[in-house]
């Protein structure tokens, strides 16, 4: 297999348009997750968490910025890789669900400015128990949910394509199957819980369904990082198309365990809380053959030439594993647990970016030509990678997560130091965020799109 084939070639007109209509919401998403994280990182900096006295501004912004970094803008981009792959078929459902999302993202932005706004931070999704920030989830929920089942409904044949090609496509649908496996989930969920009200029914309804969401974006992950080295001109030793499908499809194995915990244990139960944890912590084991076919290609990777693109492997490859060690040093319920989902979170985001950077010319827009944006991600993850470790310290000291200001409890000086490390690291991948943004939204202007 020639190197040029670990690629997806470019889309026709509708699903094209469709991809650029995502890769804006998911853009727009970074920049609201941005502008709240402002917020988070200075209700936690030693000195500065003083002008921040009102908890629920804290935990509002936290909700918010979780919501859109974490689910929308990682949906989006799902998003953007589905319609690639999709035919060019049913489009008007394509932008219908592209505007449900859309809206639901922008009423849960408004959300925290109306009345009766009360957050609560279960994981995987918080919420604020509201009726217009609900809402919003669910017309996100909807309509990302409807671009999954279009993109596994309209499966496209191309004897043509070459085997690495075969396999990425089969990656992104196996990671569209991934998410819908989610939803089901969310809908079994829903049907068996009592019809209650706070933070523990929202944990109990998104335990689950997180857990298996992780599999789609880990897929993805996957899918980025391969495509990014053939965009390198790295090329693994074992260039052979047959071994990337099995990696992929051995990505994709663990989903097979989803119906059985859902049938063995009940909804809510301790085995079943305990029994996804299990599949989250072995299941990713199974990415093991694809992590190692980029890991062969990185002496390529480490001699091409500077970009953006490559910055971003390496920065993203760097933070997936951090995170990866910090989940064995989590002890007790502290800041080391936000510092392994932050390393975990931030090496998806940085893959992403990355493969955007790529995505731009194959979408009709133009290449980003900025000197500076070949160091976005190492601003970003090595601001990233200050913040996990600030909060990896100071979890080793005791500091709490979840709270902020007065409530941190910040009595000795390693405790500062720690906090003081991750507000600092924090400000630094704002600005890198920041030049993420502004670099796309530059090679993403209307006049910047490529003519025809």
């Amino acid at each position: 297999m020639s190197v040029d084939a670990w690629n997806i070639r470019a889309p026709s007109g509708g699903a094209s348009a469709l991809a650029r209509g995502q890769l804006w919401l998911g853009v727009a998403a970074l920049v609201g997750a941005g502008l709240l994280a402002v917020v988070l990182v200075l209700s936690r900096t030693p000195g500065a968490s003083a002008l921040f006295s009102s908890t629920n501004l804290f935990r509002a912004a936290l909700v918010v910025h979780v919501d859109l970094s974490v689910l929308v803008w990682f949906m989006a981009f799902a998003g953007v890789l589905t319609s690639i792959v999709t035919p060019d078929r049913w489009v008007p459902m394509g932008w219908l669900a592209w505007a449900l999302a859309a809206l639901g993202t922008c009423l849960m932005l408004v959300s925290p400015f109306l009345d009766g706004a009360q957050p609560l931070l279960n994981n995987y999704i918080p919420v604020l128990d509201q009726g217009v920030f609900l809402a919003g989830l669910l017309a996100c929920g909807a309509g990302f949910g409807m671009t999954l089942l279009r993109c596994l409904l309209l499966n496209g044949s191309g004897p043509e394509w070459p085997a690495g090609e075969r396999a990425l496509r089969q990656g992104v649908r196996l990671a569209a199957l991934a998410g819908a496996m989610a939803w089901l989930a969310f809908g079994w969920t829903w049907l068996q819980l009592p019809a209650t009200q706070g933070t523990a029914y929202f944990e109990l309804l998104f335990w689950g369904p997180g857990h298996v969401l992780q599999f789609q974006h880990a897929l993805l992950l996957g899918v980025a990082w391969l495509w990014l080295v053939h965009g390198l001109g790295a090329q693994p030793p074992v260039s052979q198309g047959r071994w990337l499908r099995w990696a992929v499809m051995l990505a994709a194995v663990p989903l097979a365990a989803v119906p059985v915990l859902y049938v063995v244990w009940p909804v809510g139960s301790p085995g079943h809380l305990a029994a996804f944890t299990e599949l989250m912590q072995w299941g990713h084991l199974w990415m093991l053959p694809l992590g190692a076919l980029v890991l062969t290609a990185l002496p390529g990777v480490w001699r091409a030439a500077p970009s953006p693109q490559r910055s971003a492997l390496l920065f993203s490859l760097l933070l997936f594993a951090t995170g990866g060690v910090l989940a064995y040093m989590i002890r007790g319920v502290n800041v080391v647990v936000p510092a392994h989902y932050h390393g975990s979170i931030v090496g998806v985001t940085l893959a992403f970016m990355g493969l955007t950077y790529a995505l731009l010319p194959l979408l009709g827009y133009r290449p980003v030509q900025a000197a500076w944006a070949r160091w976005q991600p190492v601003v970003y993850g090595g601001g990233q990678l200050m913040h996990i470790l600030g909060l990896a310290w100071s979890g080793g000291y005791g500091v709490q997560r979840k709270v902020a200001g007065a409530q941190q409890v910040l009595t000795t000086l390693p405790e500062k130091i720690g906090m003081g490390m991750m507000g600092l690291g924090g400000l630094i991948a704002i600005i890198g965020g920041v030049m993420f943004a502004w670099a796309c939204i530059q090679s993403m202007r209307p006049r910047a799109v490529a003519e025809g």
